[in-house]
C-alpha cells in the first residue's frame, strides 16, 4: 500500500485496537533476547515524518512554493506529495484533526483552530526523509523550520501523520521558538524533548497500558506506563520522564532502574509510520 495511504487511513481511524504482530525482548537480567513464536529479525524500518498543511485558498501554490523553497534552502529530503496533496478541500479532515488534537498541553487548540480546519480549502502533504536514529532529533528540527515557514506562508492547521498529533498555531508556533532556542544553546537535550513534544502523541491506550507513540521520531523508544500508576497527565509525566533519563543515562541504565527489558512486541506493523524500530520499554505493573 502506498506510503501516505497508510499513514492517512491511519490518521482517520487513530484509535486503533491491539493487534500484536511479533516480538522479541531483552531480559532485565541477563540481557539475553527471549522471542515468541512470532519470532523475527529486529525491523531495519527508519522513521520519516509526514506532515499535512491545510490552506486557505483554493490553490496550492502558496504552500508548494514555500515548501520548494523550504526544501532548497534547508529541508534536504523532504518531498512534495503530489499524488494526495489536492486545490479544494477534503471532508475528512475535521474528523481526522479531532482525533490527534494535543490533549496534554493546556491551551494545545482553540475554537479557530478548529474552525480554521473546517473552513480549509487546499490540503499540502509533505514527506521526510527516512532517518538514520543518529539523525532523528537534528531533522526533527529542520522539520520544525518546515511548519514555521509553511505557516509563515498561510497554512491554517497542521498535523504530524507519523504519530497522529496535531496542535494549533499558537501552540506550534511556541515549539518552534523552544526549539530555536535549543539550537542556540546547542543543547540537543533541549532539542529531543521539544521534537518529542512537537511530533509525539501521547497517552493512547492499549490493553492494561497507556503509551506513548511517536518517540521514535527522536530516536527514542516507546514508553508504555501501566493504567493503573495514575490519572493520565501522570502517566504522561512518567512517559516524559523516562524518556529523559532514556536520553541523560542511556537505555540499559535506565532499564535496570526501573528493571524492564526492551520489547519489540509492537502495536503496530513493522511497515506502519507509527512502528517504533527502536523498540519498548514497558514499565511493570
Amino acid at each position: 500500500m502506498n506510503l501516505l495511504r497508510r499513514a492517512l487511513l491511519a490518521s482517520i481511524g487513530a484509535m486503533i485496537g491491539w493487534k500484536p504482530s511479533w516480538s522479541k525482548q531483552i531480559s532485565p537480567d541477563s540481557g539475553e533476547e527471549t522471542s515468541s513464536q512470532n519470532e523475527t529479525e529486529e525491523s531495519s524500518v527508519t522513521p520519516r515524518h509526514v506532515f499535512c498543511f491545510l490552506g486557505k485558498e483554493r490553490d496550492l501554490s502558496p504552500l508548494s512554493d514555500a515548501a520548494s523553497l523550504a526544501i532548497r534552502e534547508f529541508a534536504t529530503g523532504f518531498s512534495i506529495d503530489e499524488d494526495y496533496s489536492q486545490a479544494e478541500p477534503d471532508d475528512r479532515m475535521s474528523q481526522s484533526f479531532a482525533v490527534c488534537w494535543d490533549r496534554v498541553e493546556a491551551d494545545a487548540w482553540s475554537p479557530a483552530d478548529e474552525d480554521a480546519v473546517t473552513d480549509h480549502q487546499s490540503v499540502l502533504y509533505i514527506l521526510g526523509p527516512s532517518m538514520q536514529q543518529a539523525e532523528t532529533v537534528k531533522v526533527s528540527m529542520l522539520a520544525l523550520r518546515l511548519v514555521e515557514r509553511l505557516i509563515g506562508a498561510g497554512a491554517v492547521a497542521v498535523k504530524g501523520e507519523s504519530a497522529g498529533i496535531a496542535h494549533g498555531l499558537d501552540r506550534w508556533r511556541e515549539l518552534i521558538r523552544q526549539g530555536v532556542e535549543a539550537i542556540e544553546a546547542a543543547d540537543p537535550l533541549a532539542e529531543q524533548r521539544i521534537g518529542r513534544l512537537a511530533f509525539a502523541k501521547r497517552p493512547l491506550s492499549v490493553p492494561g497500558y497507556l503509551e506513548s507513540v511517536g518517540f521514535h521520531l527522536v530516536g527514542l523508544p516507546e514508553i508504555y506506563v501501566p493504567e493503573t500508576a495514575g490519572s493520565e497527565r501522570q502517566i504522561v509525566a512518567i512517559m516524559d520522564a523516562v524518556a529523559d533519563e532514556i536520553a541523560q543515562r542511556g537505555l540499559e541504565p535506565t532499564l535496570k532502574v526501573h528493571r524492564t527489558g526492551l520489547s519489540f512486541d509492537s502495536t503496530y506493523e513493522p511497515d506502519e509510520f507509527k512502528f517504533n524500530p527502536y523498540g519498548i520499554v514497558r514499565l511493570p505493573k
